[in-house]
């Protein structure tokens, strides 16, 4: 039993949307997910799913998208990104399938430990950030601390957290991200939302203050799931 981690599939079985346009390394991105995922995980494995599953604006249209997912082997965790639009109720998501659920407020147990989290927004003194977006990221703590709370209530003390944007901005800052991470005391934070050129130095992939983050955008890891425990 393993635990794996990939983010940003954006998957488009029923929009017009190819990948390809973002660069060549896109072009067939599905076929290459499929096989890696296929060639190591197992019915026992899990998967972390941080985000920009589909690019389906409703939900009926992202059921192909889903499904692809869900026959694929192994337990799925996924996460709210900012283009899944589809995304409906939590408690509707997660009537969904056995062996995939959805997190938002709530937590799952891999072994012995609580995997929480929230979609997470842009920092303040990042790039695109401006006054506007302080109201979501507000609630986006408030999302991330009733997820944790849960967990703790819960009695789990090893968390693994799923953010779907970075924890910080470009230059790393604290965040308030970063201070419930510490305060709540996480082993491991996977996320995602980065592409392409926007990575060079920027990317924060390995430890900060004792804590793992992990970039787990499907083309950073080369469409090639990761695994981390």
């Amino acid at each position: 039993m393993a635990l794996y981690t990939i983010s940003d599939l954006h998957l488009g079985f029923n929009v017009e949307k190819p990948m390809d346009i973002f660069g060549d390394k896109w072009k067939d991105h599905c076929d290459k997910i499929k096989v890696n995922w296929v060639s190591k995980i197992t019915e026992e494995d899990m998967v972390l799913i941080a985000g920009d599953i589909s690019w389906s604006l409703k939900e009926q249209d992202s059921k192909y998208d889903l499904d692809w997912i869900n026959e694929l082997p192994g337990k799925k965790i996924i996460s709210k990104g900012n283009h899944d639009y589809w995304w409906v109720s939590i408690s509707k998501l997660n009537r969904k399938y056995e062996n995939t659920k959805f997190l938002q407020n709530n937590f799952y147990s891999y072994e012995d430990y609580a995997i929480c989290g929230t979609r997470g927004w842009m920092c303040p003194s990042g790039e695109k950030y401006s006054d506007k977006d302080k109201k979501i990221y507000d609630r986006e703590q408030i999302r991330l601390r009733l997820s944790l709370d849960a967990a703790k209530k819960n009695g789990f003390e090893k968390i693994i957290v799923m953010l779907h944007y970075p924890p910080t901005n470009e230059k790393f800052e604290e965040s308030e991200f970063t201070k419930i991470i510490k305060e709540y005391n996480v082993e491991k934070v996977v996320y995602g939302h980065l592409h392409g050129p926007v990575l060079l130095g920027k990317v924060l992939d390995g430890y900060l203050d004792g804590i793992e983050y992990i970039l787990t955008s499907a083309d950073y890891l080369d469409f090639n799931p990761k695994r981390i425990l």
